[in-house]
């Protein structure tokens, strides 16, 4: 077999490939044998017609498309690794010469890794925001708390902001009811803000029983767009009365004894979160640093491929109606041109930082355990809900085991050269990356905050969510 390549632009080679019929005698048996087994000829049981007859009464001709069918992806194969080609996405095949008895030639387009020079990373520092933690964020989580363990109950006082209202809602245009926006027994916050407008003023200083009218602009619906009189009747005012904090509430909420307890529970958690922001933003920026560094052209066909998933997700969501879509984006103020420019802009970005952490990870060669691999398939069925065992179960139907065994490689390989970056923070400090990018000593230390070592390096993960499967060759 003889091979060549040429280089069609930074992201895409044709490959030319000749293939002599002396190379091709297990396809041709095969091809004989399959068609054998497909026809009948009289005096000759299935299978054993020979060759000479199969000839005579068929032709050349399904040999040859039966050959060249069965040839096509070892051939492929081979062409690829003879001229060390690491393609990604599906190849564009065409045949371009079939000469029976003596050569079946063949060229291949398709997209490959474009040459990415990786950036010192020892070079990058970033700001990131400093940890900041006061009493009034330690308040306001204890409050939080409260409301969740908080009760409704009647008033006889005049409504005011953040008061509860069982209130009727009558709609009219020109004395004709609106079914669609009218309702009753419906309990709503004052300064929600998100009924209909000028409900919440209509309802301040209101008592029960009283109703107030007022006139609105219908936003949503059939009659959107239209003016109507709102009538609010109050079926029943209530407040949402809070328990008191203190060490019986500390028990009945927690697991602690005290509210001195429960407050430094609140403090040390809160503390654990901003540090896992830190190391999100610490790994966005020093990502976004190393982008910037690096230039190269993406595979054009990989790009158009996000594109599409997107649309086509997008469209899945209006049952692939058209026109229902149209509507939801005018809902939200864009277009559909908008919306294909925001597709490609992210998809482009996708691929870019994708082919990017493949990069990185050929350059740190990071080593993948077997536990981690099973870690991230247990934390990644989490997070789409599903059971672990079902989850593995699709993933080796598709072939995807090895697209996760990448998100985690290309996460340890950003968390090893996160690592050598410099850091500091908007007041000016000195943050070591190590404290959630260095490596795990033993299992006591994979607990927060190391475990935004995981949130970093899912990175990879989260970047590849949008990204063909077809990059890892």
């Amino acid at each position: 077999m003889k091979t060549s390549v040429d280089k069609l632009s930074d992201t895409r080679v044709k490959l030319n490939v000749s293939v002599p019929f002396d190379e091709l005698g297990k396809e041709i048996d095969q091809a004989y044998s399959a068609i054998a087994q497909q026809v009948n000829i009289p005096g000759f049981r299935r299978g054993k017609a020979p060759r000479q007859l199969i000839d005579a009464r068929f032709g050349r001709g399904p040999i040859l498309e039966q050959v060249v069918n069965d040839m096509l992806p070892t051939r492929y194969e081979q062409a690829l690794q003879d001229n060390e080609v690491n393609p990604i996405g599906q190849p564009e095949i065409e045949i371009t010469k079939i000469e029976d008895n003596n050569v079946v030639e063949f060229t291949a387009e398709v997209d490959v890794r474009p040459e990415i020079e990786v950036p010192d990373f020892s070079t990058i520092a970033v700001t990131v925001p400093a940890l900041k933690l006061d009493d009034d964020a330690v308040d306001e989580q204890l409050e939080t708390l409260r409301s969740r363990f908080g009760e409704l109950v009647d008033t006889k006082r005049k409504l005011k902001t953040d008061d509860y209202a069982v209130i009727d809602l009558l709609a009219e245009v020109d004395g004709t009811k609106l079914e669609d926006v009218s309702t009753e027994g419906l309990t709503y916050k004052v300064g929600a803000d998100d009924l209909v407008s000028g409900l919440d003023k209509a309802l301040r200083g209101l008592k029960t029983g009283e109703d107030a009218q007022f006139d609105a602009t219908i936003e949503h619906g059939e009659h959107k767009g239209e003016e109507a009189t709102i009538t609010v009747t109050v079926q029943q005012t209530k407040e949402r009365k809070l328990p008191d904090l203190d060490d019986e509430f500390a028990q009945l909420a927690s697991e602690f004894d005290t509210v001195e307890e429960l407050r430094e529970s609140a403090r040390n958690q809160l503390e654990e979160n901003l540090k896992a922001q830190q190391a999100v933003d610490i790994r966005d920026e020093v990502l976004k640093a190393a982008l910037a560094k690096s230039t190269f052209a993406l595979p054009e066909s990989i790009v158009d491929e996000q594109v599409h998933n997107q649309l086509h997700q997008a469209l899945g969501q209006m049952a692939h109606d058209e026109s229902a879509f149209a509507q939801m984006l005018e809902a939200q103020g864009t277009t559909r041109e908008e919306f294909d420019a925001r597709s490609r802009e992210q998809a482009e970005e996708s691929v870019r930082t994708q082919l990017f952490l493949d990069a990185v990870a050929d350059q740190e060669q990071p080593e993948v355990t077997q536990e981690e691999l099973t870690d991230h398939i247990l934390f990644t069925a989490q997070s789409y809900g599903m059971d672990p065992n079902q989850f593995v179960g699709q993933l080796q139907q598709s072939g995807q085991i090895a697209n996760l065994f990448s998100d985690v490689r290309r996460g340890k390989a950003l968390a090893a050269a996160i690592s050598r970056t410099s850091v500091t923070d908007d007041e000016g400090n000195a943050v070591d990356p190590n404290e959630y990018f260095g490596e795990i000593e033993d299992d006591a230390a994979v607990e927060e905050p190391k475990a935004a070592n995981a949130d970093a390096a899912d990175a990879a993960s989260t970047t590849d969510a949008t990204a063909t499967p077809d990059t890892e060759k």
